[in-house]
């Protein structure tokens, strides 16, 4: 009775169901990775948030990149802002309502700027850059930032037009300062001297587990359904075609008996 399974359209469908079922097996692997992943992520950020400052250059040396041990790391550096090459980071809502991140470089001793997200201004969501800016601190200051790697963002996020962008990018802001630039950038924590008017800093960064625990257990339950859908159609196909021939069984009996008897 389960002949038919045989047939190029069964034999179709199973091989279907079987490619299916690893893909979506697979997948759920992959979600695990990624929670395995996040979880020693949280542990170097708990780390790095736990910590003392260091000197940028001690973690951060102008050429080299952001790792995951790196990022969120408490960092000093002393410089002097420069204003001039200020841009804001468009589009960012906060509990507050809209607003815009001020990103500043910080020109060091060395002449190496790094770009430094002073914190968020409440604003309109608008294509036009606010006016009323509060200015940093004049001079020489030294501030305690998180060090941040680069958005990974296209570059019509990333690159600045008019003076705004939707992304912060060292990599695609080197071409619109004349110095050269750490790569990433810091979200500032404290400054020395402070500024007369604070800006929103950037919140504690969330260090939950995410929902790759159960996007796994959703693919994996995907490819059950796969499986256990093919066999039951499976079934069903072959419930209906034993119907079938007991039915066809029945009407031929009936006929045999309802033919006539032949005299002689």
């Amino acid at each position: 009775m389960y002949r038919f399974l045989l047939s190029p359209r069964w034999v179709g469908l199973a091989v279907f169901v079987v490619i299916f079922g690893a893909l979506c097996i697979r997948l759920g692997f992959w979600q695990f990775d990624r929670l395995e992943h996040r979880l020693d992520r949280n542990e170097y950020i708990s780390a790095n948030l736990a910590a003392a400052p260091v000197p940028l250059d001690e973690v951060h040396p102008p050429g080299h990149e952001i790792t995951d041990v790196t990022q969120w790391k408490r960092v000093t550096v002393t410089g002097t802002y420069d204003v001039e090459h200020e841009i804001t980071v468009k589009f960012l809502t906060r509990d507050a309502g809209p607003g815009v991140d001020i990103v500043t470089p910080l020109v060091t001793k060395s002449g190496t700027a790094i770009l430094v997200d002073r914190g968020w201004l409440a604003t309109q969501n608008g294509p036009q850059r606010p006016d009323d800016i509060p200015e940093p601190p004049d001079g020489t200051v030294t501030i305690v930032g998180w060090l941040r790697a680069d958005s990974g963002a296209d570059d019509h996020a990333v690159k600045p037009t008019d003076g705004q962008v939707r992304a912060i990018s060292s990599a695609a802001f080197a071409d619109f300062v004349p110095y050269p630039l750490y790569e990433g950038y810091l979200n500032l924590r404290t400054q020395d001297p402070a500024t007369t008017t604070a800006l929103d800093l950037e919140p504690v960064p969330e260090q939950g587990q995410g929902p790759h625990f159960f996007y796994a257990l959703q693919w994996w339950f995907f490819s059950l359904i796969g499986i256990v859908g093919y066999f039951w159609f499976a079934r069903t196909e072959a419930q209906e075609r034993r119907q079938r021939a007991s039915e066809a069984a029945a009407a031929s009996e009936v006929d045999t008996m309802a033919e006539p008897v032949s005299s002689h």
